[in-house]
């Protein structure tokens, strides 16, 4: 089984959900806030991805921080703001027992359908 964190209500996990169904592969979905957010798994993910993959910079959330916040985004810095914000981090994260992979489109789609093949 593998685990897809990201957000209930997020239209992409959902996506995700859907076709790791279609697929015939054993997920379950963390949700980021419902279910909580480590540090650990957050280093884990800095780790094997690198926090500039993790971030989002492309939704809401990023836009409604300060720009004080948003300067100078580096390291530990963005760290914590991934555990204040969980919905700063792109969505959805895989974990494939044995690797990482973030977001869904074809080229993560790929890794997936090899790592669970």
């Amino acid at each position: 089984m593998i685990t897809v964190y990201g957000l209930k209500n997020c239209g992409i996990c959902r996506k995700a959900m859907k076709w790791l169904a279609a697929e015939g592969v054993d997920a379950r979905l963390h949700d980021l806030r419902a279910d909580g957010l480590t540090s650990d798994m957050l280093d884990a993910w800095g780790s094997a991805l690198g926090w500039e993959a993790l971030l989002n910079r492309r939704g809401m959330t990023w836009r409604g921080l300060s720009d004080a916040d948003k300067d100078g985004v580096e390291g530990a810095r963005a760290a914590a703001l991934m555990l204040d914000h969980p919905a700063l981090i792109k969505r959805p994260v895989f974990d494939l027992g044995g690797g990482f992979v973030v977001g869904f489109r074809d080229t993560e789609k790929s890794r997936i359908r090899a790592a669970t093949s």
